[in-house]
């Protein structure tokens, strides 16, 4: 990374001991997003980055899809009343330190998270908006998404996104700052627009209220295998929150978290697409 302000590699790296109390208790991370029938994105990818920060992931379920690495083949969406259910379900028992939201799946299921948020009930949430998949499958829609921004802690759009969300192509880093500046407007308490999608090295630009924006550069990882990055950010930055990093401090954390899960799967083989992350540290010698 070519950000002399994120932090060194050894602060970055997750705490496995995680956020826990004196009887080893750990902290309690909530996704709520679709399955991923090959494991590579969506809950599975979240789980496994909750893991790896030393949190126990807990999950309401909101889509069902048969996907493998070359595509989407097909999405159920669950009904509101069973994402109801779950959520009520886990928020009733267990104490959720964060909350990971991706793909909606529906309208309704929007609007019940929407509702939850304006009473109060959700935790502080990392709202990743999962519209289109990388093969080209609709995921959501960017009305449900916009019924969350007032709530969202922080949001995280790569610039395709960013660019659905505001009805105009986001292309370059000065683009994609003015959208994340746009973004936050609408409510979240920071914005950060991901250029992982865009070509040539990747700048993530943040947008924080009350303070101002800021560019964060790094290397591009040269990978196949990138399947659940956006998952894999947005649950890693919500588990750096939990943990106690301000804003900042958690966004460059959670860039180095992807980018050493990146590196680590690199030489991969699985599938005949893009296959998953190693969030686990398997390539590293780490897990």
């Amino acid at each position: 990374m070519t950000d002399p302000a994120d932090p060194p590699p050894d602060q970055a790296r997750p705490d496995r001991a995680g956020g826990r109390g004196g009887d080893g208790t750990p902290l309690v991370a909530l996704t709520i997003a679709g399955s991923d029938s090959c494991g590579g994105a969506g809950v599975q990818a979240d789980l496994r980055t909750f893991a790896a920060h030393g949190l126990h992931g807990a999950s309401v379920i909101t889509a069902v899809t048969a996907q493998n690495t070359v595509g989407v083949r097909l999405v159920r969406a669950m009904t509101a009343d069973v994402v109801t259910a779950q959520l009520d379900a886990v928020l009733a028992d267990l104490p959720v330190a964060v909350v990971k939201i991706g793909m909606l799946a529906s309208g309704e299921i929007g609007r019940v998270l929407a509702h939850r948020a304006a009473a109060g009930v959700l935790p502080p949430f990392v709202l990743d908006p999962v519209l289109v998949s990388s093969s080209g499958a609709r995921l959501g829609s960017a009305e449900s998404v916009t019924r969350l921004l007032p709530y969202a802690r922080v949001l995280t759009p790569n610039r395709a996104e960013a660019g659905a969300l505001l009805g105009r192509p986001v292309r370059t880093s000065a683009e994609a700052s003015a959208a994340a500046r746009e973004l936050a407007a609408l409510g979240p308490a920071a914005v950060v627009v991901t250029g992982g999608d865009a070509v040539g090295a990747p700048v993530d630009n943040l947008w924080t209220t009350g303070v101002g924006g800021r560019a964060f550069a790094g290397q591009r990882v040269a990978t196949r295998n990138t399947h659940g990055t956006g998952c894999t950010f947005a649950s890693a930055l919500a588990a750096r929150l939990a943990l106690g990093d301000d804003i900042p401090t958690a966004v460059g954390a959670a860039r180095l978290f992807v980018a050493r899960a990146l590196a680590g799967a690199c030489g991969w083989q699985l599938g005949a697409g893009h296959g998953p992350l190693d969030q686990l540290g398997w390539g590293s010698g780490e897990g």
